[in-house]
């Protein structure tokens, strides 16, 4: 259990002695106490977060530290070894209320069930409103200060990261991203009160979206299936969408990265670390396939820009394992782009943007 935890479970207050008695150990109440071990812990140069605790406490626990004067050390020492033996002695602590439940289950219980659960208490999502809001996705905080007010989009940029706000902003449409711009000179007056009321009403309606059946939208769906699909399969069913809803088909398309795509989507600088985790076989067979078209470019690019050693000792291997089936080729292409997907994922490499390229 957390010191902030602690702090939270104490009784109501009684008297405190005016003056300390040297060789006497003050008679404290527990909130007094409270308000001794924040003291000593901020002495000590510690990094004490408080702003998880109700607001009557956290304005009780300054009221009380701007009070109290000063305690001796055989009292300090007491406080402290009792604060230290009531910790030892927490075998299991819960969060508290049924929103730190929801928030300590975030994941492992259905959204829908989490949703309901959450609507009928009246509980709102636990914790920092801006915490959830930073963290966010772009297109998802784009979305969300769009339908709302300047003065509103220009608080919401101020209490970001100034990467994401810059990323941000230059997501928008130009005349709204400079309108926000300037709005930020105005919020210099703005209050602390106001800048939470303006987070909890904006991450309110993150609590008011209804449960999605599926994370992923429709589009990365579609696109997931048709990268892990032979090329024939993808070319056919990419040509139905087409006939069907070409602008849907059109952002699927964005989605998609094949092997094919490695020479406009992958920096030359980054092929040696992508070919140093992909294992040989995969690799040898990938090149030993891919000969001919886009694909037999991506073959070109990869021994391009690796070492001259290594893309010799690859064009041996190729040479010594013969001519590849289709069945083993196609999935030692889909091999070769689940590893770069997987780079990409823990953010060792940065995949080239098709929007990047158009621009």
């Amino acid at each position: 259990m957390s010191n902030q935890t602690q702090l939270a479970r104490l009784t109501p207050p009684v008297s405190m002695d005016p003056a300390p008695s040297r060789g006497k150990v003050l008679k404290l109440s527990k909130r007094h106490k409270a308000a001794v071990i924040v003291r000593f812990l901020l002495n000590e140069g510690a990094e004490v977060s408080l702003s998880d605790l109700p607001d009557d406490l956290q304005a009780e626990l300054t009221y009380l530290m701007g009070d109290m004067g000063y305690v001796d050390r055989d009292t300090l020492a007491t406080v402290l070894m009792e604060f230290a033996h009531e910790l030892e002695s927490i075998g299991l602590s819960f969060p508290g209320g049924l929103s730190g439940a929801l928030s300590a289950l975030d994941g492992r219980i259905s959204p829908m069930t989490a949703a309901r659960l959450r609507k009928e208490a009246g509980v709102r999502q636990y914790g920092d409103p801006w915490d959830r809001l930073r963290n966010l996705p772009i297109v998802a905080l784009r979305d969300l200060i769009e339908a709302e007010s300047i003065e509103v989009a220009a608080v919401t940029i101020s209490k970001l990261d100034v990467g994401k706000a810059a990323e941000l902003l230059s997501a928008l449409p130009g005349e709204i991203a400079r309108r926000i711009t300037y709005a930020v000179s105005m919020t210099g007056a703005i209050t602390p009160e106001a800048v939470d009321r303006i987070g909890l009403t904006l991450a309110s309606q993150l609590d008011d979206e209804p449960p999605k059946a599926f994370a992923e939208a429709p589009v990365e769906r579609v696109g997931a299936i048709l990268n892990s699909s032979t090329a024939a399969t993808r070319d056919d069913l990419l040509q139905a969408l087409e006939d069907t809803d070409a602008d849907f088909a059109g952002e699927v398309r964005k989605t998609i990265f094949t092997y094919a795509h490695i020479p406009t989507r992958i920096s030359p600088r980054d092929m040696p670390r992508i070919v140093k985790e992909l294992d040989e076989d995969t690799l040898v067979a990938a090149l030993g396939y891919a000969t001919e078209g886009d694909a037999g470019a991506t073959t070109e690019f990869i021994l391009e820009n690796i070492s001259a050693r290594l893309a010799d000792q690859l064009r041996e291997s190729v040479e010594e394992r013969g001519a590849v089936t289709a069945r083993d080729g196609e999935a030692a292409l889909s091999g070769v782009t689940t590893v770069i997907r997987e780079l990409e994922t823990n953010g060792e490499i940065k995949l080239i943007r098709p929007e990047d390229q158009e621009g």
